[in-house]
C-alpha cells in the first residue's frame, strides 16, 4: 500500500473463531488472533475489529428453521456480542487494553457505539471491538465493517479469510484459479469477484477505503501487511 498505515479495521468472520471445531469458540483461535492484533499495537498501529457471528448463529439461514428473517438477524447480532466478549478476554489476557462497543445498547456488558468515544479509545492505544453489526437487520457484518471503518477514518479495511487473497474462482474448488495481487474497485465489479457483499463493497469504493484480503491464519501476516510486504490482495 502506498500511504502510511496508522489506523486499521480488521474484519474477522465468526467462523474464524471456531478453529477446528464445528461450531462455538475455540480458545486457541481467539488467543492466536489476539497475538496477531498485539503485533500491530506493539508497533503503534491503532486497531479496531469487527467480528461476525456465524460460528454461533447465521441470520440468513434462519428461514430454514422457521424463524422470521428480521428476528434471525437480531439473533446473529447478539452472537457477534458473544464473540466480541471472547476476543476482548483474549486481548486482555495478552495485556492489551480493549473496549467492546455494541450498536445495540446493553450497558451491563459493553459500551454503546459512540463514534467520538471509539476514536478517543483508539488514540489512547486501546483496541476497540465493534459488535452488534450495524444495529439493523438485513445488513451483514461486512457492511458493519465498511461502515465503522469509514466512521473512524481507518486507513485500510483488513479482511481476514481462510485463503491468501482474491482469486478468479474458488481456489478450494478450482486448482487453476488465478490469484490477484492488486485490483481496482471497478475490476472487482466487472469480474464479479465475491470480495464482500455489494453494499459493503460500494461503501468502501465511495469512501476510497482500500480493502486488503489476506489469510488471517498464517502467523505474522497481519504485521507483514502493515510493513508493506506483498501479502494478500489489495483492492483500491
Amino acid at each position: 500500500m502506498q500511504k502510511e498505515i496508522k489506523r486499521v479495521l480488521l474484519k474477522l468472520s465468526g467462523e474464524s473463531l471456531m478453529g477446528n471445531q464445528q461450531y462455538g469458540i475455540s480458545p486457541s483461535a481467539a488467543q492466536s488472533y489476539a497475538a496477531e492484533i498485539k503485533s500491530l499495537t506493539d508497533i503503534g498501529i491503532e486497531v479496531a475489529v469487527v467480528i461476525g457471528g456465524g460460528n454461533i448463529y447465521r441470520g440468513l439461514n434462519a428461514a430454514d428453521s422457521g424463524i422470521e428473517r428480521v428476528q434471525g438477524d437480531y439473533m446473529g447480532m447478539l452472537a457477534t456480542v458473544i464473540n466480541g466478549l471472547a476476543l476482548q478476554s483474549a486481548l486482555e489476557h495478552v495485556g492489551i487494553y480493549c473496549r467492546l462497543q455494541s450498536a445495540i445498547e446493553m450497558d451491563k456488558i459493553c459500551e454503546p457505539f459512540i463514534r467520538r468515544r471509539a476514536i478517543r479509545h483508539l488514540e489512547k492505544g486501546r483496541v476497540v471491538i465493534f459488535s452488534g453489526g450495524t444495529g439493523n437487520p438485513y445488513f451483514t457484518t461486512d457492511t458493519a465493517a465498511a461502515l465503522r471503518a469509514s466512521e473512524i477514518d481507518a486507513d485500510c479495511l483488513l479482511k481476514g479469510t481462510r485463503v491468501d487473497g482474491i482469486y478468479s474462482a474458488d481456489p478450494e474448488k478450482d486448482p487453476t484459479a488465478e490469484r490477484y495481487d492488486k485490483l481496482t474497485f471497478q475490476e472487482v465489479i466487472e469480474r464479479n469477484l465475491k470480495v464482500m457483499d455489494l453494499s459493503a463493497f460500494a461503501m468502501c469504493r465511495d469512501n476510497k477505503l482500500p480493502i486488503m484480503v489476506f489469510d488471517i491464519n498464517t502467523p505474522g501476516n497481519l504485521k507483514k501487511i502493515i510493513q508493506g510486504e506483498n501479502i494478500g490482495t489489495l483492492v483500491s
